[in-house]
């Protein structure tokens, strides 16, 4: 793999609530140089990712109802609807994870339909020629769940309409790990992807979880993953 091709693997993440906005500049410059897939920012930053990143080839993403995922779908629904309209082109959001505790399946896939209802009307609203391309992906928060549970929330995800299921928030108990990366890939199969997130911080950690099934790794070690090739 050439480090062109593992770079459109990575969702360069800076999530720190420390973050500064001259800190978020370089690091907005070192993903056009890189060439990443996107950027994945706190929402008060995504107007200045939007701008800066413009004329590039890397996406804007925000991350939603960050990092509990129990802020109740009106506040998910009004904080999606912000970041499409400051430019977000990616929405990662966390899961109720007191729904899937509970196995409320068909609570929870009515929950993720009317997210992404909100989110196409959205796009198409902030888009003068509407239609507007927003990826969705679902934090599951692995670390959390069992592997009956991790498989029920990915076909719930997969039943609403989500493009990706993602491994964590980085701010759990634990991150990605091969083993759920390659169970949340058998149970999406082809129309979906898996992120994996949380805890990559080498090239050998990238590629093992690219080999079970990850199209996206988010991480904020890129460029040192990148450089290691």
């Amino acid at each position: 793999m050439t480090k062109n091709e593992i770079a459109k693997y990575i969702d360069q993440t800076l999530l720190s609530a420390c973050a500064t906005e001259d800190e978020i500049k370089s690091f907005c410059q070192n993903a056009k140089n890189y060439h990443f897939a996107s950027v994945c920012v706190n929402p008060q930053f995504v107007p200045l990712c939007a701008e800066i990143l413009k004329d590039s080839d890397v996406k804007v993403c925000t991350v939603i109802d960050f990092p509990l995922g129990s802020g109740g779908l009106f506040n998910k629904q009004d904080q999606a609807d912000r970041a499409i309209c400051d430019g977000a082109g990616e929405l990662d959001f966390v899961v109720n994870l007191s729904l899937v505790k509970a196995h409320k399946w068909n609570e929870l896939t009515k929950e993720l339909s009317s997210l992404i209802e909100g989110v196409k009307l959205a796009a198409n609203f902030a888009s003068e020629e509407g239609g507007k391309t927003i990826i969705t992906k679902l934090i599951l928060e692995t670390c959390y769940l069992t592997d009956e549970e991790i498989v029920e929330s990915c076909k719930c995800a997969k039943e609403s309409g989500f493009d990706f299921v993602k491994t964590s928030t980085g701010f759990g108990t634990g991150g990605a790990t091969a083993g759920h990366v390659k169970l949340m890939k058998e149970t999406v199969g082809s129309e979906m992807s898996v992120k994996a997130s949380g805890g990559i911080r080498d090239l050998d950690s990238a590629l093992e979880m690219i080999s079970n099934g990850a199209s996206r790794i988010g991480t904020s070690a890129g460029c040192k993953i990148v450089d290691s090739l």
